[in-house]
């Protein structure tokens, strides 16, 4: 049962997920978290290398979605200035928004990752759907009011997955 919630791989963030690397492995779009994967939840913004990292990975022919649980107005701003498609409202772990980011895209499962700092929401939902998922360390440690529920929760399937030699 641990092992839905098991990520392929722990990065420190997503600046260490580089596009060389993503080559090598055949990926060709990344679906990533918006709030404390790419920023921290409260920022508008991206700063400037965040902004880099779309650049190189576009340079790469990598392809990037941004699906958040969070509503239209704030994955929007964020999005648009960045020229990335985003879903907003995306319900993870739901499989949905998954799907649409993949079709969007014109991809197979196998070459697209999901990136981000959430065991039950990106982690979950992108293992469940079938894809190579990365947990990104937390940006900041605040979060919304939800997601500071899901920590405690995600506190706990991370001791038994340290337990278990998992992470």
């Amino acid at each position: 049962m641990l092992n839905v919630f098991t990520p392929n791989r722990h990065a420190n963030n997503v600046l260490e997920i580089k596009p060389e690397e993503l080559k090598e492995r055949n990926i060709k779009g990344i679906i990533t978290d918006l709030d404390n994967t790419l920023v921290a939840w409260d920022e508008p913004d991206a700063p400037e290398e965040i902004i880099e990292w779309f650049r190189k990975m576009g340079e790469a022919g990598i392809e990037i979605v941004i699906a958040s649980n969070n509503n239209e107005n704030r994955v929007k701003l964020f999005s648009e200035p960045l020229d990335k498609s985003f879903i907003h409202s995306a319900r993870k772990p739901l499989a949905l928004a998954f799907q649409k980011a993949r079709k969007g895209m014109g991809l197979k499962k196998e070459e697209i990752i999901v990136v981000g700092d959430q065991l039950l929401t990106d982690v979950l939902g992108g293992n469940l759907a079938g894809y190579y998922t990365v947990l990104v360390t937390p940006i900041v440690e605040t979060d919304g009011f939800w997601t500071r529920i899901n920590r405690k929760i995600e506190n706990l399937i991370k001791k038994r997955l340290k337990r278990k030699g998992k992470i």
